[in-house]
């Protein structure tokens, strides 16, 4: 990296925190803390749910999984306009009548504290978790691509993070996610036009999305019901909105987002801005992964993107480095082929693209298996390095590819990113903490000063458990996939447990207390022996929750009538 890069990548970041400080230092009380003093309007409650969910994993994993699988993944995000109608119409205005400052105090009111606490703790343990891997995150990657201490950078995101969340809570957090969002917007625009002006002068976009398209990375949506794939439009508009309708209906660190608004209305149109750009955003992010998979059909790529497999090599013996290189040497002939044949099918006839299509996906299929007996050697070296490149091909592109400057503001992107949507599980985890544990197992009452007080010891607490978490997690196959796994190990049960609460009125708090137990403990079995895709497990916990329920509810109706 270069002085300018620095320049730019500190600078951003000091503003940020600087901004957020000197904005929104000095909260009056709990509800200025908390809810920033209901003065949000709808365009940053919207910005800030995005943020809060576009952690630096999105931009650091989503285009590698595009480079690799194409554009399916954003079948995923289809459910989000769904759930963001289905919450703006029965959750919010629920939500305000209550007055609430979490979604957990409403199940208090409806069935008992019990079931208000257990929810409230299946929350802190997901988030809390994931909390450590959006620092973690880009940490591991900037660390094995720059050289930078992984420990250091660690604690450098989160004290950064931690700076002005306590100082200015939900208020702080939203404002600087505005800030936050026009950088990565920038950045990841930049990036997609630099990439399309380094395309040879006779390729123009039309051509690179043909390009792609030949290599089967424009296939969007999967219509089969392919229950082993997890990128389907099945498993979009069924699990996904699931997903979306637990995520952003129950967790706090959402949930905080749109409760900080002026009104219902300004909460309801935020969430509906949101839906309806989400889904954009992620297709583009998806795109700049696609064009990076075509820049690289006329460029030279690594075998392996992770830099920590070069490593490796270095170790190996005499024998291994020699059939490492000539891996090398096959992957660099089969490139050259495949960038002279491609160049050609931009200037063929109708009649002979046929002819280059099916040439290229011979050599592509070549170069796959290239890189997978690479891999295979990789591993035989050393069982512990991570082979699975996604993570690390966008940020390869950026540190090699793009001029100085725009590293530093691609940098800056990624780790805006994660400052946001820590910031957001930070402020959540507290509130979490003080109003539905905290606060409500006090016997004495105490001032507004001291929860004042307490969120911001709490958000502390909560910021060093995050770093610690970082500082001893360990890379998963894509991190973009970790995430939704915890999510979707947890949310199904949740939403399962609201919707029994908006809708099903003669189910008592004990039996979805006990459903909720029993349910949670199935769905970590089913995950753990890999029944389902992960997706499904959030309609699966769902549906358990709320049979149970019902099972329950009838057995003791039975025993009391029979006695």
């Amino acid at each position: 990296m270069h002085t300018l890069d620095f320049i730019v990548l500190f600078s951003t970041l000091l503003f940020i925190v600087i901004y957020g400080y000197y904005k929104t230092r000095g909260s009056k009380d709990v509800n200025d803390y908390l809810k920033g003093g209901n003065e949000a309007k709808w365009w940053t409650i919207g910005l800030s749910v995005m943020a809060t969910q576009a952690s630096a994993i999105t931009f650091l994993s989503t285009p590698g999984q595009a480079f690799h699988s194409g554009m399916s993944f954003v079948q995923f995000y289809i459910g989000v306009p769904i759930a963001m109608v289905v919450i703006s119409m029965v959750f919010i205005p629920i939500y305000h009548r209550l007055k609430v400052y979490t979604a957990y105090e409403f199940l208090e009111s409806r069935f008992d504290l019990k079931t208000r606490s257990l929810t409230a703790i299946l929350f802190l343990i997901q988030r809390g978790l994931a909390a450590g891997i959006t620092i973690f995150a880009p940490s591991i990657i900037l660390s094995a691509v720059l050289g930078w201490d992984l420990f250091t950078l660690n604690i450098i995101i989160g004290i950064l993070v931690i700076i002005y969340t306590v100082s200015g809570g939900t208020k702080a957090v939203s404002i600087t996610q505005k800030q936050q969002m026009g950088i990565i917007f920038l950045g990841m625009f930049a990036a997609f036009f630099f990439i399309l002006e380094y395309l040879p002068e006779n390729v123009n976009f039309n051509n690179a999305l043909e390009i792609a398209n030949t290599h089967g990375k424009l296939n969007i949506l999967d219509f089969n019901f392919d229950f082993e794939n997890n990128y389907t439009i099945w498993s979009g508009l069924l699990g996904g909105t699931f997903l979306a309708l637990s995520y952003f209906g129950t967790d706090q660190s959402q949930v905080q987002r749109y409760l900080s608004g002026r009104s219902i209305k300004e909460s309801q149109l935020g969430l509906i801005f949101n839906g309806f750009l989400k889904v954009p955003m992620q297709f583009f992010i998806l795109l700049v992964g696609v064009m990076v998979f075509v820049f690289y059909q006329f460029n030279a790529s690594p075998l392996n993107f992770n830099p920590a497999t070069a490593e490796v090599i270095k170790d190996a013996s005499a024998s291994e480095q020699a059939q490492y290189q000539d891996y090398q040497t096959q992957l660099k002939a089969v490139q050259e082929k495949k960038a002279a044949l491609t160049l050609q099918l931009g200037q063929a006839e109708t009649n002979q693209q046929t002819i280059y299509k099916r040439q290229l996906i011979e050599l592509s299929g070549k170069e796959i298996e290239i890189r997978k007996d690479a891999d295979q050697l990789i591993h035989k070296i050393n069982p512990q390095i991570e082979t699975n490149d996604k993570d690390y091909v966008f940020i390869h592109f950026i540190l090699n590819e793009l001029p100085r400057g725009l590293i530093g503001l691609l940098l800056a992107v990624i780790l805006c990113a994660a400052m946001s949507s820590t910031a957001s599980e930070l402020n959540a985890l507290a509130t979490t903490t003080v109003i539905d544990i905290y606060k409500r197992n006090q016997r004495k009452p105490k001032s507004e000063k001291h929860y004042l007080k307490a969120s911001k010891y709490f958000t502390l607490a909560w910021g060093v458990l995050a770093i610690l978490i970082a500082c001893t997690a360990n890379l998963f196959e894509n991190l973009i996939q970790l995430v939704n796994i915890i999510g979707s190990i947890f949310y199904g049960n949740v939403l399962g447990i609201f919707l029994i609460a908006f809708f099903v009125k003669w189910i008592k708090s004990n039996a979805i207390f006990m459903a909720a137990i029993i349910t949670q403990i199935i769905v970590i079995i089913v995950w753990w022996y890999d029944v389902m895709p992960y997706l499904w497990l959030n309609i699966f916990g769902c549906a358990v929750v709320m049979i149970l329920a019902v099972i329950l509810t009838s057995l003791q109706y039975f025993i009391k009538k029979g006695a």
